[in-house]
């Protein structure tokens, strides 16, 4: 189970961090502005409460709970890799 903590968490990690870098590279260029820094701030806010919440609730012994919030970045990102994989191996030709 604590394998499974911390594989999970390091994909949340990950996406998190990726998401940073997004933002802070469009804001370096001036593409975040007043008009889209909300949904900015939610998608990050969501982030970092999933990652840090499911630290929380691990450190307060609810493993099972931080793993099921951990499992709602991990699959979509599993999923968003999968789909690149069968493009890579089927080359689709998309004419």
């Amino acid at each position: 189970m604590k394998f499974w903590f911390w594989f999970l968490w390091s994909i949340g990690a990950f996406i998190a961090v990726e998401a940073l870098y997004f933002f802070f590279s469009l804001a370096a260029h001036g593409r975040v502005a007043s008009f889209n820094i909300l949904p900015w701030l939610i998608i990050l806010a969501v982030l970092a409460a999933v990652v840090e919440g499911s630290v929380w609730l691990r450190s307060a012994g609810q493993r099972v709970v931080a793993i099921a919030l951990l499992l709602l970045l991990a699959i979509p990102a599993a999923l968003y890799v999968l789909f690149f994989l069968v493009l890579l191996i089927i080359h689709p030709n998309f004419h």
